[in-house]
């Protein structure tokens, strides 16, 4: 079970790597910013489709590598999770390896063939678009968020049934394999990092709905199009996530309190279903995004280009601009939304949090 669950999870992963390159936002090839009627250039696609080919093969090498390994030497749960967790990161490495080295020869041949030097930079602003905008409601995050508060006080009204050691971390089967001595503080503390985590998700999407929507001059259409596609279904994908989150720390923290609540079978197949329903849903998300500006196509503009923000991006991959008012822009490498490192106020969303999750985790 163990294996068959880090080698869906690798798959979708090295899937997903091979990809971005196809995903992202047309105008942006390695996070190097390209004018539109350059896009189809015979070396970008090249490019594109040298990183997609070597990251397929090395995944391929690493997980048949995998499976045989862990067929024939029959490894203990522990060593297999080892080395799935070695080989994801592996991927991720060697995807973020030949992007950087990618990047750096589209920026090579963008100074090269000085594409756009002679045009002039155009940023537009489009106030209707705000009106299109169906990003998920604030209050709609406040559910969950009902949910939590109530197992707390759920959890705190039966304490003398919670066991004498606090369950701190499940096992790929779905039980207990660390424990902490009961407190108050340790008979909440999962429950408290979930409500964080739904405090800070709230605040991202009350964050992107804020930021403003960045339209292309030369590709208004599509570019419209494809902002309010990634707005409206990363408010679903967080909603979604958050609401999987709540379930699966409220189940488990039921039966910390009702051992004999449910039997072995469920407890070991309730987060097989919570990864794959993230897994499945954060496909559909990059599918959807990635696809919504490549049909719709917008007549070739001469004489103007789309301001070139490239100096305010660290390797096309970090946005550090503090004249942007913006808390989340769009990823140049992946797809999804980014912190503008410029704007504080992203620190608080983002960081803050995470620093109480990991404060309660050593509680």
């Amino acid at each position: 079970m163990t294996l068959a669950i880090f080698l869906i999870i690798a798959v979708i992963l090295a899937g997903i790597q091979t990809a971005v390159p196809f995903l992202v936002k047309r105008t942006v090839i390695f996070g190097i910013t390209v004018p539109e009627k350059k896009i189809k250039d015979e070396r970008l696609s090249s490019y594109k489709k040298k990183y997609a080919l070597l990251v397929s093969l090395l995944s391929i090498v690493a997980l048949a590598g995998y499976v045989v390994w862990a067929l024939t030497i029959g490894p203990s749960e522990e060593q297999t999770v080892l080395i799935g967790t070695i080989i994801q990161f592996a991927i991720i490495l060697f995807s973020f390896t030949l992007y950087f080295y990618f990047h750096g020869k589209t920026l090579q041949l963008k100074k090269k063939m000085k594409w756009g030097e002679n045009e002039k930079q155009v940023q537009i602003a489009d106030l209707s678009a705000r009106a299109k905008d169906e990003m998920l409601p604030w209050y709609v995050f406040l559910v969950p968020m009902v949910i939590t508060v109530g197992m707390i006080g759920y959890t705190m009204a039966l304490y003398d049934l919670l066991p004498t050691k606090i369950p701190t971390h499940w096992g790929a089967n779905g039980e207990a394999d660390a424990f902490t001595p009961k407190t108050p503080i340790s008979a909440i503390s999962s429950l408290l990092m979930l409500f964080v985590m739904q405090a800070m998700f709230l605040a991202i999407v009350v964050s992107t709905k804020k930021s403003g929507i960045k339209l292309s001059a030369t590709a208004t259409n599509a570019s419209r199009l494809r902002q309010l596609t990634l707005r409206k279904y990363t408010s679903w994908l967080l909603f979604l996530t958050t609401i999987l989150l709540t379930g699966m720390f409220s189940f488990f923290q039921l039966r910390t309190i009702h051992p004999d609540i449910v039997d072995g079978t469920i407890v070991m197949a309730v987060p097989i279903i919570f990864l794959l329903l993230t897994l499945v849903s954060t496909i559909a998300f990059a599918i959807k995004v990635g696809r919504s500006d490549k049909r719709n196509m917008d007549e070739a503009t001469t004489g103007i280009r789309d301001y070139d923000d490239d100096a305010h991006w660290i390797g096309g991959l970090f946005y550090v601009n503090r004249k942007d008012p913006s808390i989340f822009v769009e990823k140049r490498f992946g797809v999804g939304m980014t912190i503008n490192f410029g704007n504080p106020i992203g620190y608080l969303i983002i960081i803050v949090p995470l620093a109480i999750i990991l404060l309660f985790s050593f509680l």
